[in-house]
């Protein structure tokens, strides 16, 4: 294959006209053509000419273009024919050669957005388009067709977005439509802008047969016989220029007066046409009576005159009636043989003028007289104006009444599958195959194909070639992505070839083979599977077991049972083929290739990298050595390499082969070639997954604008780029951005595959995933309850689509609070995964950590972290230590470490992630920065606040270079700082970047996103330690209120922040206040989570510390102590929150005077503390500055100033000078002092 010269500049062309007609210097001046000029003449305007078929609509519009053309040059002029989408499509393409729009020559381009483009810039200067025979405008205003009769154009079904929408509504161009229905100009123009063409007034009529006839008179031109034969003629236009046309070629020997005498007696029989089937013949009214007779006797007389050009005629009927390729209609062989059989069948007699349809002598001479015969069969069929010839000289066209009243005379005489024959013959000697290379010319004959679709022959002979041409219209279909038409039509090749051929031969098996293919494109696997059984089965016994036919069909079938989840059913067939095929073809065979590829392919869905490594890197290096570096084969195997080296983490060795092979696709292959697209979209995802989303973005937008141009926006591999870009979006929390492309892509696919296509499955997971992350949580069920349902339905309940499904769904249950639903589903798809994957699966590993997060939600974190430590050590072994999911694990148990209260062993997790995180992804990486926050956390909850500040800092500062600073990850570690300023009493600082978290989440997110509702509650708590109580308590009852509306009046965020506010009114000594709040989230926490769950602790605690502010000090106690006891047996009796239980419980005995007992439970906390979390930790010292309350309000004066002393010595050092808790600790020790010195001196 040779690469693609990029395309040159061209110079933009002057305004002209494209009109595939000559201008009819006949043409006779109507009345009505004024009033079109005039509505025409309306900026923006859209107008429809009326009426029946025949009565000069196209004429009209011909010479409206002209007019236009004379009247205003620098006015473009465009022409298209609209009777179906291929020939709509055709005339966009002419439309652009002709301006020379750039991106025109793709075989495959979106040219009516290219199209539609530069009508749209008004820089191009004004237009008008004309649309030509919009007898059915169905498939311009609607979105898709199903094709059931075989007619659907491939733009039809290949452009969702209806192609009504690429006219412009724009003030420097206009719009002119002809149609034979009103119905069909209203679904396209107003009522208003209807124009009816009626049949010619009795004046125009007789200046037009003037005309025609050239002004000669025969001497019997009388005004009355022309009147009169103007009056059976009905005034129609077309039946004028027929009559006239016949006339002119007989004269000097025929008149006016003979051509009347022969039409009446031609219209009294009715002749056979008439009476056959006349009602279909003039269906909706469209052909008049006096047509047909027109047109009859014209063709009797071309019959008698030149039999060949009748042939012609014939021949051109069963095609499309536009855009018909001369080279398709000069081999008409079939005429040697059944010319004496037309002669006995037919009543009139034919002259036989020798005009070059016979072997000659020479070959060269017979050729020449071919072709001299051909062109004169034109020029006759011409001059009776029973076709036309485009302005490219090439094509030809007919118009709808001649070719319907052709086909009706065939009909009625018996030849009608002879001449269905010959246009078969032709037309599948022309049709290529399907493959790349060949789609420019598929493009061009699909309309044809289409129309023989709907022609089945009857002759055995013909069924063959017919299915020929279905078969390989098929194929282009399959490579365009159109799964309905590719279905259709390999149906009827399948059935055709079985009862003709057999079950067993090669062509019906082939048959067979695209049938199979299509159901794999519409999702159909178990259909698919079937076929691939029974073609797989029957060349095995008819070719043998290695046969490579035999061989083929057993790829296709691992093939569906890799989409169907059967792997290991995959990975038998796929290593029964590559060995048979290693002994039989050769171990460096591009076959043995591509089956080894298979087999590694398989691997990697296995979640064995290593082995699908070893096979890949095999198959690329034999591939380089037996088909050279850039051989598209070899960049494949590169390729399929890279996708592994992603799987294992290897970021930047995928890189570099994803760079490689892009390069060399681009030079070899061309830019636009879907290969190279989809090396480019490859590489995109190793820059997702590098973090590096703006260069993903880069390519991500190229690649889907060169694929709509390329394939159409709705082939899949479109809508896998648009899903693509997506994805990009979502990581750079540009939600809304994501859910626009994600809507489409799923609207298109549901229209385009069907609702329960697993793409269309796809894309709705998809966008509520994006649901998720706007906070949207209701709206994401919805959907993924659907995925679910369906998938079960679909593909089987273990399928892994369906697990990942069930997946999705119990994420959303927890984002909801609840909890016990998606453990349910967690524990069903982990032990699914275990059966149908393996223990060791990746998959399996997700699941699993899936389930621990749902524990660890639940307070369950003993649970969690059995779960966790064995995905570890799994992953350690599976994946390898280094390997970002690895990393992913171990991060997860230590936030269940930092939940249990050892931050010790979080931390020293934590700081192995992130230092593996840094040399493995790089600083700036997003996985990076999130082992820095995680660990900074930590630090945070030991106390150490300047080490936890400093990784904020760096944190926060990379993320805003790195992902800007509106990103949600940004916003988060914005509000990671503050809340350590917060812990150091920095509360001005705090309140700075919260405001600013705050109002840009607004902004970003929506005010009642759950993401913007915690920044309002973080800074009302700062607002809280600022005294600032009525600030705060604003704040909190927004963020409640919205709460309950967005996640319901019993989600754990909303009780949150009830339980917020009701802290607050306690700072405003609003108890009762309070207490009402504080008992009614306690009260839901026990019915939600259970009466053990730590969240239910904290809001007995806070209810418990409401009683000791109210004086119910016995009701703060018996809470406090259940609180304690439940702690130590869930928690364990050193967890800092029992530590915390125990001293609130102290510190309501001392409330009540019982310093003994306090003191016994605060002694325990210090000695706890420190060796739990440190001498120096702000627990411990809250704890000692507790004690020593103790001790003085029990008389320990000297044991109380001591340990104060202390105390203010290591929080002036650790917290420093001018921490709250450092002056309130210093503020008490001198009242003490000065109380012992006061006492002293009195002494």
């Amino acid at each position: 294959m040779t690469s693609r010269l990029a395309e040159r500049p061209e110079t933009p062309p002057n305004p002209s006209i494209v009109i595939p007609f000559s201008r009819d210097t006949d043409f006779v001046e109507r009345a009505i053509l004024d009033q079109i000029h005039q509505k025409c003449a309306v900026l923006g305007s859209r107008t429809a000419l009326v009426g029946l078929g025949g009565v000069g609509k196209s004429q009209l519009a011909i010479e409206y273009a002209y007019r236009t053309r004379d009247r205003s040059p620098e006015t473009w002029v465009f022409w298209a024919h609209a009777s179906n989408a291929a020939r709509f499509e055709q005339s966009f393409r002419d439309i652009a050669n002709c301006v020379k729009i750039s991106g025109r020559q793709n075989p495959t381009a979106n040219i009516f957005q290219l199209v539609h483009d530069w009508l749209c810039d008004e820089k191009k200067g004004k237009w008008a388009l004309i649309l030509d025979n919009v007898d059915d405008a169905g498939f311009l205003v609607e979105a898709r067709r199903t094709g059931q009769d075989g007619q659907t154009s491939g733009i039809e079904s290949g452009n969702p977005r209806s192609l009504v929408s690429y006219f412009p509504q724009c003030p420097h161009g206009s719009i002119l439509i002809t149609t034979r229905s009103e119905d069909e100009a209203l679904n396209l123009v107003e009522q208003r802008d209807i124009i009816t063409i009626g049949p010619m007034s009795s004046e125009d009529a007789l200046t037009l047969f003037e005309n025609k006839l050239g002004g000669v008179d025969d001497g019997s031109n009388d005004g009355d016989v022309g009147a009169e034969l103007l009056v059976a003629l009905e005034f129609m236009p077309l039946a004028i220029v027929q009559a006239a046309a016949y006339i002119l070629r007989r004269r000097p020997r025929f008149s006016v007066r003979k051509y009347l005498q022969g039409f009446r007696e031609s219209d009294r029989k009715r002749a056979s046409l008439l009476d056959y089937n006349s009602k279909q013949l003039r269906r909706d009214r469209e052909a008049k009576n006096s047509i047909i007779v027109t047109w009859q006797i014209s063709f009797d007389h071309v019959r008698k005159i030149r039999p060949s050009a009748a042939d012609l005629l014939s021949l051109i009927s069963f095609f499309d009636r536009q855009g018909i390729p001369d080279a398709l209609l000069q081999d008409r062989s079939e005429q040697i043989n059944s010319r004496q059989d037309q002669r006995e069948s037919t009543a009139s007699s034919c002259v036989d003028d020798n005009t070059g349809y016979i072997d000659d002598e020479e070959g060269s001479a017979s050729q020449s007289s071919m072709s001299d015969g051909f062109e004169e069969d034109v020029s006759v069929l011409r001059n009776y104006s029973f076709i036309s010839v485009n302005t490219n000289g090439t094509t030809f066209e007919m118009h709808g009444l001649v070719q319907l009243a052709m086909k009706k005379w065939l009909e009625a005489h018996g030849q009608i599958e002879r001449w269905k024959r010959q246009f078969i013959k032709n037309l599948d000697a022309e049709l290529p195959t399907g493959e790349y290379e060949n789609w420019e010319k598929c493009r061009a004959l699909f309309p044809h194909a289409q129309s023989a679709a709907a022609q089945r022959p009857k002759e055995q002979d013909s069924l063959l070639d017919w299915a020929s041409i279905l078969y390989n219209a098929a194929w282009y279909a399959l490579r365009m992505g159109k799964g309905v038409e590719t279905e259709n039509m390999a149906v009827h090749v399948m059935k055709v070839r079985k009862k003709i051929l057999g079950d067993e031969h090669s062509d019906t098996l082939n048959g067979m083979e695209m049938v199979g293919l299509a159901h794999s494109l519409n999702g159909q696997w178990d259909d698919a599977e079937k076929l691939e059984v029974q073609v797989m089965e029957t060349r095995k016994t008819k070719l043998g077991v290695d046969h490579p036919d035999t061989l083929t069909s057993m790829a296709n079938l691992a093939s569906t049972y890799r989409n169907q989840g059967r792997w290991d059913d995959a990975e038998k067939l796929f290593v029964q083929v590559m060995e048979t095929r290693k002994t039989k073809l050769g171990v460096d065979h591009p076959s043995t290739l591509t089956s080894m590829a298979n087999l590694a392919s398989t691997y990697r869905n296995q979640g064995r990298w290593d082995d699908a490594e070893k096979l890949e890197v095999q198959v690329m290096e034999t591939s380089k050595t037996k088909l050279g570096v850039d051989h598209p084969s070899t960049l494949t195997s590169m390729a399929n390499l890279a996708s592994t080296y992603r799987n294992q983490g290897r970021w930047d060795d995928a890189e570099k082969l994803e760079v490689q092979v892009m390069e060399t696709s681009k030079t070899k292959l061309g830019v636009d070639h879907p290969s190279t697209l989809t090396s480019m979209a490859n590489l995109a995802s190793t820059y997702r997954n590098q973090g590096r989303w703006d260069d993903a973005e880069k390519l991500e937008v190229q690649v889907m604008e060169t694929r709509k141009t390329k394939l159409g926006v709705d082939h899949p591999s479109t809508l896998t780029s648009m899903a693509n870009l997506a994805s990009t979006y979502r990581n750079q929390g540009r939600w809304d951005n994501a859910e626009k492309l994600e809507v489409q892509v799923m609207e298109t696919s549901k229209t385009k595959l069907g609702v329960d296509h697993p793409s269309t499955l796809t894309s709705m997971a998809n966008l509520a995933s994006t649901y998720r992350n706007q906070g949207r949580w209701d709206d994401a069920e919805k959907l993924e309850v659907q995925v679910m349902e369906t998938s079960k339905t679909k593909l089987g309940v273990d399928h892994p689509s369906t697990l990942t499904s069930m997946a999705n769904l119990a994420s959303t249950y927890r984002n909801q609070g609840r909890w016990d639903d998606a453990e349910k589903l967690e524990v069903q798809v982990m032990e699914t995964s275990k059966t149908k994957l393996g223990v060791d699966h990746p998959s399996t590993l997700t699941s699993m950590a899936n389930l621990a997060s749902t524990l660890w939600n639940q307070g369950r974190w003993d649970d969690a972290e059995k779960l966790e430590v064995q995905v570890i050590e799994t992953s350690k072994t599976k994946l390898g230590v280094d390997h970002p999911d690895t990393l992913t694990s171990m991060a997860n148990l230590a936030s269940t470490l930092w939940n249990q209260g050892r931050w010790d062993d979080a931390e020293k997790l934590e700081v192995q992630v992130m230092e593996t995180s840094k040399t493995k992804l790089g600083v700036d990486h997003p996985d990076t920065l999130t082992s820095m926050a995680n660990l900074a956390s930590t630090l945070w909850n030991q106390g150490r606040w300047d080490d936890a500040e400093k990784l904020d800092v760096q944190v926060m500062g990379t993320r805003m270079t790195k992902l800007g600073v509106d990103h949600p990850s940004t916003l988060t570690s914005m509000a990671n700082l503050a809340s350590t300023y917060r812990n150091q009493g920095r509360w001005d600082d705090a309140e700075k970047l919260e405001v600013q978290v705050m109002e840009t989440s607004k902004t970003k997110l929506g005010v009642d996103h759950p993401s913007t509702l915690t920044s309002m509650a973080n800074l009302a708590s700062t607002y809280r330690n600022q005294g600032r109580w009525d600030d705060a308590e604003k704040l909190f009852v927004q963020v409640m209120e919205t709460s309950k509306t967005k996640l319901g009046v019993d989600h754990p965020d909303t009780l949150t922040s009830m339980a917020n506010l009701a802290s607050t009114y306690r700072n405003q000594g609003r108890w009762d206040d309070a207490e009402k709040l504080f008992v009614q989230v306690m009260e839901t926490r026990k019915t939600k989570l259970g009466v053990d769950h730590p969240d239910t602790l904290t809001s007995m605690a806070n209810l418990a510390s409401t009683y000791r502010n109210q004086g119910r000090w016995d009701d703060a106690e018996k809470l406090e102590v259940q609180v304690m006891e439940t702690s130590k047996t869930k928690l364990g009796v050193d967890h800092p929150s029992t530590l915390t239980s125990m001293a609130n419980l102290a510190s309501t005995y001392r409330n009540q005077g019982r310093w003994d007992d306090a003191e016994k439970l605060e002694v325990q906390v210090i000695e706890t503390s420190k060796t739990k979390l440190g001498v120096d930790h702000p627990d411990t010292l809250t704890s000692m500055n507790n004690l020593a309350f103790t001790w003085k309000g029990s008389g320990k004066e000297i044991e109380a100033v001591r340990l104060m002393e202390e105390c203010v010595q290591l929080q002036k050092r650790i917290l420093g000078v001018n921490h709250p808790d450092s002056i309130s600790s210093c503020t008490a020790l001198d009242t003490w002092k000065a109380e012992q010195e006061d006492v002293a001196l009195l002494i």
